[in-house]
């Protein structure tokens, strides 16, 4: 069995691997700007959160690539980065157009940056706890001093799964921090961390022989699912985004992807939905305050 550094060190070997495949990075994305850029036809940068891995994200958004390229008569690349921080990050610092994000980066994105939303999921997003079914965890209390697997200090999921570990009197847990929600499941069941939080909805696009050997220990309380939010330099084409954003809803392509994930749909997001995010949004500040140095326009 490979010890869990090993497993690790091997998991970001193969993203590095597929850096660049099918228009999609995640790493070092640039982006010429100003007198350095000679380019007419600047893409249009989609920045996607890091929720899961490469590959999947380069299957899940190729659709939506192509048909904004048709739309808006424009480039399109898709990239992500290697964590959730450098995400934001990046994001705050203006490098996205079109960023795609969970609900508490989106209300941080803006509030801090200026971002305009667009739409959201219809399913709501949740997070959950996992344990081996076969395993010894059987309640919350088990996992003191266990080791414990998350997405990032920064993800929705992790924020709640801190709250809801202290609410549980969970004490002396060590966290580790993986890079997707796929190899959380790999880790749990064998069993190099004793539990593992990921979202619902990444649960639900494990397969059913590893969904069959888990069991889910715990549910979040239910939020606003990934947000598309756009840089507000692009505010006057807003209309043009919302216009090919509900077309590209219809189209088969998008049907298939909503089916297979389970988020159903698009839907204009509620009066208030984000600012419900606020504290969770708050906690991001705190978190990356002394390294976020860079502001949408900088």
């Amino acid at each position: 069995m490979l010890n869990l550094g090993l497993r690790l060190w091997l998991y970001a070997v193969t993203l590095l691997c597929l850096n660049g495949l099918n228009g999609v990075a995640w790493a070092d994305e640039t982006r010429s700007t100003g007198a350095q850029n000679t380019k007419v036809n600047v893409p249009l940068i989609v920045g996607v959160a890091p929720h899961t891995s490469v590959r999947e994200l380069i299957a899940d958004y190729q659709p939506l690539r192509h048909f904004l390229q048709k739309a808006l008569q424009r480039d399109v690349s898709v990239v992500t980065a290697p964590n959730f921080d450098e995400y934001l990050r990046r994001a705050l610092a203006g490098r996205y157009d079109l960023a795609i994000t969970t609900g508490h980066q989106a209300r941080l994105l803006q509030t801090d940056a200026g971002y305009l939303p667009l739409v959201t999921y219809q399913a709501d997003f949740s997070g959950i706890a996992v344990v081996a079914a076969s395993g010894k965890i059987k309640q919350a209390k088990d996992l003191s001093g266990q080791s414990v697997a998350n997405l990032s200090p920064t993800s929705l999921v992790t924020l709640w799964s801190s709250h809801w570990l202290q609410e549980q009197g969970v004490v002396g847990e060590r966290m580790h921090y993986i890079s997707a929600s796929d190899s959380i499941a790999e880790l749990v069941l064998a069993g190099e961390v004793a539990a593992g939080f990921l979202s619902q909805s990444n649960y639900d696009r494990l397969g059913a022989d590893v969904r069959a050997r888990l069991h889910i220990l715990a549910h979040s309380p239910l939020f606003v699912g990934r947000v598309y939010m756009l840089n507000p330099r692009l505010e006057d084409d807003r209309a043009r985004f919302l216009a090919a954003l509900e077309a590209f809803a219809n189209a088969p392509e998008a049907q298939a992807y909503f089916t297979r994930t389970k988020l159903l749909g698009y839907r204009p997001l509620n009066p208030g939905e984000l600012e419900m995010m606020e504290p969770y949004a708050q906690a991001l500040r705190l978190l990356l305050a002394p390294s976020i140095v860079e502001k949408a326009g900088s």
